[in-house]
């Protein structure tokens, strides 16, 4: 026991939950849910776990700041069960934006994308079912702004209007996509995109490899990392735009990986 808490890593000083931990948990729930539930139960289910998580979230959160970092009901069980230590420290306090009780409407992320799916491969990818989609795209971003005044749009607590926008705007990319590539045919541009789509989840781990390294190496007072982002973009840019374009180099080189295994023919599958 520490501080009332059990601390369940304790023995590890690092992060054991993240954003790949956090899907692997999120599709076997959603996979559990499509095994034995159809539409109807499907969308059931995930107005039932948004509506769950408000509650739990307005209920076991911090009387009068329910919804803010320190007093979310989310954070409060990962810091019962985890050791500060092994929690992400990016906001200055101990606090995962993954959480064991933000997963509940994560998983909706999940059942959302899989009824598209659905829809799309039962309707076709014509004109008529980018409508209908984008209308109920639209729908759900009313819906999520609504609930904003009162359970508001919150990335690292993963709010249930969170959810409601990003499937909201998720639907908005994808009926413009199916007009773009399968109605109109102007496909050539979406090579870009297959690059990174054909190798995800290995350019994911090797980018996260790559920018841990850069961090490791020293160069005098300051990391590889450092040196490259202050001396080759903040030495002649805006803080802004330095930042930008240092994320939009490392992307790039990440595409370069890409292509390189795309014209191989090496793809990693799990």
């Amino acid at each position: 026991m520490e501080n009332g808490s059990f601390a369940l890593t304790n023995i590890f000083d690092v992060r054991l939950w993240g954003v790949l931990q956090r899907i692997a948990v999120c599709y076997f729930f959603a996979n559990v849910i499509l095994y034995y539930a159809n539409v109807f139960w499907t969308i059931l289910t995930g107005i039932v776990l948004l509506l769950a998580y408000w509650g739990l979230s307005y209920y076991y959160g911090d009387p009068g700041s329910p919804y803010t970092l320190e007093g979310n009901a989310s954070g409060q069980l990962d810091l019962l069960l985890f050791h500060p230590k092994n929690l992400y420290q990016g906001f200055g306090i101990p606090f995962e934006p993954e959480g064991l009780l933000s997963t509940l409407p994560a998983v909706v992320n999940v059942l959302a994308g899989y009824l598209a799916g659905y829809y799309i491969n039962k309707r076709g990818s014509g004109t008529d079912t980018a409508l209908r989609i984008a209308l109920l795209a639209i729908g759900l971003l009313i819906v999520s702004n609504l609930w904003d005044i009162d359970f508001p749009v919150n990335k690292p607590i993963w709010s249930s209007s969170y959810v409601l926008l990003t499937v909201g705007w998720d639907l908005i990319i994808l009926a413009s996509l199916i007009l773009v590539i399968d109605v109109w045919r102007f496909q050539k541009w979406t090579y870009f995109f297959v690059v990174f789509g054909k190798n995800p989840l290995f350019i994911y781990i090797i980018s996260w490899i790559i920018s841990d390294v850069l961090s490791l190496i020293p160069i005098g007072e300051k990391s590889l990392r450092s040196t490259l982002y202050h001396t080759g973009y903040l030495s002649w840019m805006s803080e802004k735009n330095a930042s930008f374009t240092f994320a939009l180099s490392f992307m790039l080189l990440m595409w370069c990986i890409g292509l390189v295994m795309d014209r191989k023919k090496i793809y990693v599958r799990v």
